[in-house]
């Protein structure tokens, strides 16, 4: 009798191997379903993604699209009225406030409420006063250089003061301000190049025997 064992896997043995292998991909190839659907769910997903990007897109398309026609609407009605602004505006900076005569006062008055009407109407209706301050960029597509000038206080190409205010409608200029721009070389440098020199020259001229 041997002692040695046979390691020859029985019949037995093979059959609960292959049926083994065949449970597994029984298993793999249910899978199969599941990877589909999941597949389709990020197909309609995307999808889904896409609608609401083109939703958006058309809704601001439409929305540009409104407020050009209504700008280009009221857009010479509007040029027409700053034409009154400005006669109002004219009537208040001649300082009629300062008469005497209750007559005078009440009209000053009655200008008054009437520019400030005016301009809330245009502020209603997105007409917007373009009135640059001392320092601001200057800005070629709002403003228009009337003049240049050397400043002390103002960097070159910024605005000194603004002789008329312009006005923008949705954005889109109507009158451009006209303004006064520093010219290049301006600035606190040349203010303080130009005090220097001055006193150099008075104290060239000062008589220190006096």
């Amino acid at each position: 009798m041997s002692d040695i064992h046979d390691d020859t896997p029985t019949s037995e043995e093979l059959a609960a191997d292959i049926g083994e292998a065949e449970g597994m991909e029984d298993a793999d190839d249910g899978l199969g379903p599941i990877d589909a659907l999941i597949a389709e769910r990020d197909q309609w997903k995307d999808r889904a993604l896409r609608a609401v990007a083109e939703a958006e897109n058309t809704k601001r398309r439409a929305e540009q699209q409104n407020n050009d026609a209504r700008a280009y609407a009221i857009q010479k009605f509007s040029r027409d009225l700053l034409g009154v602004a400005d006669t109002l505006e004219r009537a208040l900076a001649a300082d009629l406030g300062g008469s005497d005569d209750p007559a005078v006062a009440n009209l000053v008055k009655g200008l008054e409420l009437t520019h400030k009407s005016l301009m809330q109407a245009f502020e209603a209706n997105n007409l917007k006063r373009v009135e640059p301050q001392a320092g601001d960029a200057f800005d070629p597509h709002l403003h228009q250089a009337m003049m240049e000038q050397p400043s002390d206080t103002v960097q070159g190409g910024q605005v000194i003061h603004t002789l008329q205010p312009g006005y923008a409608l949705f954005g889109r200029t109507v009158r451009a301000a006209m303004v006064v721009v520093a010219a290049k070389g301006s600035g606190a440098a040349a203010g303080a190049a130009a005090y220097a020199k001055a006193e150099a020259s008075d104290g060239g001229n000062f008589d220190g025997t006096a």
